[in-house]
Formats: structure tokens, sequence, C-alpha cells
């Protein structure tokens, strides 16, 4: 009974830390991957970097957005979730 009550805070810590650290980060990289699968020509969105633009082409891992100045290339996962959202609903 004396191991049990020496661990019981180590184990209360982790436990703490999966529901309120590990479990939430999760589930936000589970709602990024499907945002990225779920993205289509014509978007808006906004990318990490701050970069406005529409998406004019697809492919598997990147993107190639118009902005005002012209076409860049970008990686699908350098879009963010929370401003491209945020954008859309503006709209």
């Amino acid at each position: 009974m004396d191991q049990i009550t020496t661990f019981l805070p180590f184990i209360l810590i982790f436990v703490v830390m999966y529901f309120f650290m590990i479990l939430p980060q999760q589930k936000r990289v589970k709602k990024e991957k499907e945002f990225e699968t779920n993205l289509k020509v014509g978007d808006k969105i906004v990318t990490k970097s701050g970069f406005h633009g529409k998406i004019a082409e697809l492919s598997e891992t990147t993107a190639v957005i118009e902005t005002m100045s012209g076409k860049l290339k970008i990686e699908k996962s350098a879009i963010s979730l929370e401003l491209s959202m945020a954008l859309n609903k503006k709209a």
C-alpha cells in the first residue's frame, strides 16, 4: 500500500498533463489535417506567415495561391486553420 501512495502523485500529474496538454494537442492536429484534406481550388486562405490569397492549384502536399503580387507555391501545412476560418467568416 505504501508503494501505491508513493507513486500516486506522479500518476495524477501524468493524468492531468494528458487531459490538459496532450489530448487537446492531438485534437488540434486532427482538425488541421482534416482542414488540409478539405481544401479546394477557389478557397480564400491565410498562411501562417500572413500571406492572404486564393487557392489556384492543389497537389498532394503543396498549393499554389494567387496573391495581389502574383502566384506563390506553398506547403499545405503552411496554411493557417484559425486565420483562414476567421477570414471566411468575415466574407
